[in-house]
C-alpha cells in the first residue's frame, strides 16, 4: 500500500480545480514556481485564521473573500477551465509542498519597481520574479508556522 500523505485543508475536485484556476491567473507569468508561491500563499489564508483571514473555513472562501480577496476573480482568464497541468501543481500545495519565500506569506503583490520592506504592516519575505511576498510574524500568527 503507498502512503499518500494528509491534505492541510479538505477539499473536493471542484476545489482543486478553483485553487489551479487561480494559481495560474495570478502567477502564470512567474511559471510553475511562481503559480506554486500563489498557492502556498492562498492556503496559508485558509489554515491561518488569524489577522485578515479569520472568516476562511475552505479553499471557495479564500478564493472569493471580498474585500481582501483576490485581483484575478474580477478577470475573464480565471473564469477558463484549469488545466490538468495546473491541477497536478494545487494538488502539490494542498498536499502540503512549500516553496520560499512563500513558505509562511498570507499576502502578495505586484510592484512596479523594488518590493516596500513593508506592505500593510507586514514584513517583506522575499520576491520571486515578478511578485513580492509578506507573511505575519509567529505570534501574530501561528497556524501558518506549522
Amino acid at each position: 500500500m503507498r502512503y499518500k500523505p494528509m491534505a492541510l485543508v479538505a477539499h473536493t475536485d471542484n476545489d482543486i480545480a478553483l485553487l489551479a484556476r487561480l494559481m495560474r491567473a495570478e502567477a502564470e507569468g512567474d511559471g510553475e514556481l511562481g503559480m506554486l508561491m500563489v498557492g502556498n500563499t492562498g492556503i496559508n489564508r485558509v489554515i491561518s485564521n488569524c489577522l485578515d483571514f479569520t472568516q476562511l473555513r475552505n479553499i471557495d472562501d479564500m478564493v472569493y473573500q471580498s474585500p481582501g480577496g483576490f485581483e484575478a476573480t474580477q478577470k475573464g482568464y480565471f473564469y477558463q477551465r484549469a488545466r490538468e497541468s495546473d491541477k497536478r501543481l494545487a494538488r502539490r500545495i494542498i498536499q502540503g509542498e512549500r516553496q520560499h519565500p512563500a513558505t509562511n506569506s498570507l499576502w502578495f503583490f505586484m510592484p512596479a519597481g523594488d518590493c516596500p520592506a513593508q506592505w500593510y504592516d507586514q514584513w517583506n519575505v522575499g520576491r520571486f520574479k515578478s511578485h513580492c511576498f509578506y507573511a505575519p510574524t509567529q505570534e501574530d500568527c501561528p497556524r501558518v508556522y506549522r
